[in-house]
């Protein structure tokens, strides 16, 4: 009988195959603000990403700092969740991820593909709504959240 476990997906790999895959993909959307990947991966990838950015928005920035490095690969990675990612997104409240997919298939097993990408960003694909609250620093800053 199933009680409360999260129906997450195995991607067809070994639970530390694919947390390790996870790790280096969150690493390079940290360190690139995009990554193309197939669509079940970048789905998978969404929550994992937005709860790193929870971690750099928390008060506590030594903790969070902590919680953040056993995710992450590159300490500068982690230095720039904290230092551009982490007030970027201080007051909003949640959605920090956009899943994209991609009219085209990867060539060779016919998967579907998509980009995931942070939002509120320079040079991003489709621009965000912006709530009213924010709209005066939005438009002020030429299109970007400061």
């Amino acid at each position: 009988m199933r009680k409360r476990l999260a129906q997450f997906r195995k991607l067809g790999r070994t639970p530390d195959h694919k947390w390790a895959m996870l790790r280096n993909m969150i690493t390079s959307l940290i360190k690139y603000d995009r990554i193309e990947t197939t669509l079940s991966k970048a789905k998978e990838l969404r929550t994992l990403a937005d709860g790193v950015i929870g971690y750099a928005k928390s008060k506590s920035a030594v903790h969070g700092r902590q919680l953040a490095m056993r995710i992450l690969r590159e300490k500068p990675a982690c230095e720039r969740l904290f230092e551009v990612l982490g007030p970027r997104y201080a007051d909003r409240d949640g959605g920090y991820t956009r899943v994209m997919k991609l009219s085209r298939n990867r060539r060779g097993d016919n998967a579907p593909m998509a980009i995931i990408e942070y939002v509120d960003r320079p040079g991003e694909i489709r621009a965000a709504r912006v709530p009213m609250k924010r709209k005066e620093r939005y438009l002020r800053g030429g299109g970007v959240v400061q």
